[in-house]
């Protein structure tokens, strides 16, 4: 048996496994975050969540002592111990059936829907799906598939991948500037301790980037942010999100927008200062 062959035996054994966390959405995580994004902090007992803004709640909270030198919880628990180092969110499908009230208490429901080892260019990947269901009142309320890619360190001298250059005609576009106080205060809000986001130290010379990594969730976020700032009656229904290639501290980057004829289907995505893809995204509105 190979060695990718035993890893994936070894991983399969995670396969349904589940966990539930109940939390209470408060309104002061989410003023919290309006502060952060320059925001009126107006939210209240029974304002509904905006969409996205889910990822501030049901943290993942563990002993310091079970900490792994990457920042997260040890692996082998809940999630796989897949043995690559680097581990970034790569994507999502989301659905939003009924809102998030705020000062509602909600459980969300957490299960390893798929694992998948392969050799990719750069070496072995393995990509880990989890379904998370949340609920208030037994009610379904939003149904998320999130992706997660690990991946081995990059051989020295190793060329980069050739990047893909986003769309360059958009109906809405707006420039974000990310700093380290940015990247730090969402780590805060979603009690995510992964240190590409605020040890610079550790991502240059450890998992060897040139900056501190920007979170998807965040980017991913802003995108939604995007279409509520431009259509702000508008309902979201559905959201799908791939993340394409890193954004830093160390430069701008740009989201954009562009409306189908339809009017309910929106394209978005994200890019670096040189015009390279970071990540694309649909969002589905629903009927208001």
């Amino acid at each position: 048996m190979s060695s990718q062959t035993e890893l994936s035996a070894l991983l399969q054994q995670w396969l349904g496994r589940s966990e539930t966390h109940s939390d209470t959405i408060a309104p002061r995580i989410a003023n919290a975050f309006a502060a952060t994004l320059n925001l009126p902090q107006d939210f209240t007992e029974g304002s509904a969540l905006p969409p996205l803004w889910h990822w501030l709640y049901f943290w993942t909270v563990c002993q310091q002592q079970q900490v792994g030198a990457d920042g997260h919880p040890q692996r082998g628990g809940f999630l796989p111990p897949v043995p690559l180092p680097r581990r970034m969110w790569a994507g999502g499908r989301l659905r939003f059936d009924a809102p998030l009230p705020m000062g509602a208490q909600a459980s969300r429901t957490s299960r390893i829907l798929d694992v998948n080892v392969k050799q990719g260019k750069s070496g072995p990947l393995a990509f880990v799906t989890v379904a998370h269901e949340l609920r208030v009142a037994q009610q379904l309320a939003i149904y998320e598939e999130h992706d997660i890619v690990y991946r081995d360190h990059p051989l020295p001298g190793a060329a980069a991948a050739a990047p893909a250059m986003a769309p360059t005609t958009a109906s809405w576009s707006k420039t974000m500037v990310p700093d380290p106080v940015l990247l730090f205060r969402y780590s805060a809000l979603t009690f995510n301790g992964h240190r590409i986001h605020y040890d610079r130290r550790y991502v240059t010379e450890v998992e060897g980037y040139p900056g501190l990594i920007v979170h998807g969730p965040l980017i991913a976020t802003l995108l939604l942010e995007l279409v509520r700032e431009q259509m702000p009656q508008a309902q979201v229904a559905a959201f799908s999100f791939r993340a394409v290639g890193p954004l830093f501290d160390s430069e701008p980057f740009s989201i954009h927008g562009e409306p189908d004829a339809d009017g309910r289907t929106i394209k978005l995505w994200a890019a670096n200062a040189r015009g390279e893809l970071a990540m694309q995204a649909t969002a589905s509105l629903g009927l208001s």
